[in-house]
């Protein structure tokens, strides 16, 4: 299960999809709209995504897993759109036959999804609003961020 979507984000059907008799762990993660951002007040978020090109790089990003760790499934959404505080925009669910491999390789996904799936937030706060995206899409270095401020 991989998918962009403008629906509201649940951990629950991403743990069902994962979820197999093999398993004794699922590690999950769930990305939340936050307040605060850097010391601003945070008023919401907008996302926009290259779905195209989003969903083959969250397949590639599973593919990596299976190389690091056993796992038995993974599943990763994204939201795009307006976002409010308290909102969902990211959920990940990994089963593995042990915890250890579930938690490490749920947090590996988070983070290369940031480096490197086309997705970018607009950060609207009460002074200002700034784009930020994935270093791979606009040349940087993976792990890095570009942000346009305005």
């Amino acid at each position: 299960m991989f998918d962009i979507t403008d629906r509201s984000l649940s951990l629950e059907p991403l743990v069902s999809a994962v979820t197999r008799s093999s398993s004794g762990a699922v590690a999950s993660f769930l990305g939340v709209v936050r307040e605060q951002t850097r010391g601003r007040q945070v008023l919401y978020l907008e996302y926009e995504a290259y779905r195209e090109m989003a969903i083959p790089k969250m397949r590639e990003i599973a593919d990596e897993i299976r190389r690091k760790w056993k796992v038995d499934e993974i599943a990763m959404v994204h939201r795009i759109g307006h976002l409010e505080i308290g909102e969902a925009s990211v959920a990940i669910a990994v089963s593995a036959p042990h915890r250890h491999q579930a938690l490490a390789a749920c947090a590996y996904a988070i983070d290369r999804l940031k480096e490197t799936v086309p997705i970018w937030k607009k950060e609207v706060w009460t002074d200002g609003e700034e784009w930020v995206g994935p270093a791979a899409c606009d040349g940087g270095v993976a792990g890095s961020e570009f942000r346009v401020s305005s």
